[in-house]
């Protein structure tokens, strides 16, 4: 080990004047500290080990709840969460997924593995925590936003722009989105209902789109047509669909079905009376 020289210095760094006393590393006390923060190092590592292998939170565990009692001797309790970015789901719910809450323990808490723990609920897109000196937390959720309703099985489920279903949230509450069915309609519905936004007339009044064969689509609305879309050239049968409604209304007509699968040939069925 190199010696200090003449400037108190030890490996070229000049050293604090009370270091440069010599037996400064035998007196006592600095013995004690540096045994003490050993052991307080090892203890805190020990403690994460156990908080994360479910020690602390296991009721049948001699160790339950032994972070939260060590946390409440030296301070280390969490005095707020703050949870930002819900739209469609409560705070309780973030924080029952990580198990956290506020005056629970600060120790053993790991951000990256709480992050991962949030990012594999269905209905979270993004999450962002991060821990404000001294006790804080702060949670940033970014929701999947539901963009339709698929039928499959029998069930109804709220879809985002993914595909990715969302049980979570009831049905019932997002009654005026559009319906999709068949098998891939939740992966496609995004591109389906993209294209109809460049027509409100025709959006408005969707009532459900059903994948056939997961190459095409047809549509239903509110007056009971229905039109048959092409595989390819969605957009293009769409515009020709809008212009039949501003020129022939085709959507209040008593026409059963439009077929718009081949651009040269249109075909239609007319609606059958109703007997008497």
């Amino acid at each position: 080990m190199p010696r200090p020289d003449a400037d108190g210095q030890r490996g070229g760094a000049p050293l604090p004047p009370y270091m440069r006393r010599r037996g400064f590393a035998d007196q006592p006390w600095v013995r004690f500290a540096a045994r003490a923060s050993a052991v307080l190092f090892l203890a805190l590592a020990l403690l994460h080990s156990l908080g994360r292998a479910g020690w602390f939170a296991d009721p049948a565990s001699p160790l339950y709840n032994l972070d939260g009692r060590a946390a409440g001797l030296i301070g280390q309790r969490v005095g707020e969460v703050r949870v930002e970015g819900l739209k469609y789901h409560r705070a309780e719910s973030v924080l029952k997924a990580i198990g956290i809450r506020a005056g629970g323990p600060m120790i053993g808490f790991d951000l990256h593995g709480a992050r991962r723990l949030l990012e594999n609920l269905a209905w979270v897109k993004r999450a962002r925590l991060a821990k404000v000196y001294p006790n804080r937390l702060r949670i940033r959720i970014i929701e999947r936003q539901p963009i339709a309703l698929w039928q499959t099985d029998g069930e109804f489920y709220p879809i985002d722009a993914t595909g990715v279903a969302l049980p979570s949230l009831p049905a019932a509450r997002f009654a005026g989105l559009p319906l999709v069915t068949g098998a891939g309609a939740n992966r496609r519905a995004a591109a389906l209902i993209n294209h109809l936004e460049a027509w409100p007339a025709l959006r408005s009044r969707l009532k459900a789109a059903a994948r056939v064969g997961e190459r095409r689509w047809n549509l239903y609305f509110d007056s009971g047509l229905k039109v048959m879309l092409p595989a390819g050239g969605v957009a293009a049968a769409l515009k020709t669909l809008a212009a039949l409604q501003v020129r022939h209304q085709v959507l209040d007509k008593a026409i059963e079905t439009l077929d718009l699968r081949l651009p040269a040939r249109m075909a239609l069925r007319p609606r059958r009376p109703e007997r008497g």
